[in-house]
């Protein structure tokens, strides 16, 4: 898990998965998955991941895991 924000009682995780012989990046609500697309472990992947949570807490969505 890259990480895990709540908001009014919603939840909404990035994770990474194992997928047949690469990695995939799921974005996930409690109830579904709403985005999943191939994920190499590289500098700009990780950048993209974390700039979509800074914009998600500059709307009000908080991180869950204590860092």
């Amino acid at each position: 898990m890259l990480w895990d924000l709540a908001w009014e009682g919603d939840r909404l995780s990035c994770a990474v998965y194992k997928a047949g012989s690469g990695l995939e990046m799921r974005l996930e609500s409690g109830a579904k998955t709403i985005l999943t697309e191939p994920f190499q472990i590289q500098p700009r992947a990780l950048a993209r991941v974390r700039a979509l949570k800074r914009s998600l807490e500059r709307r009000g969505w908080r991180d869950t895991i204590a860092d």
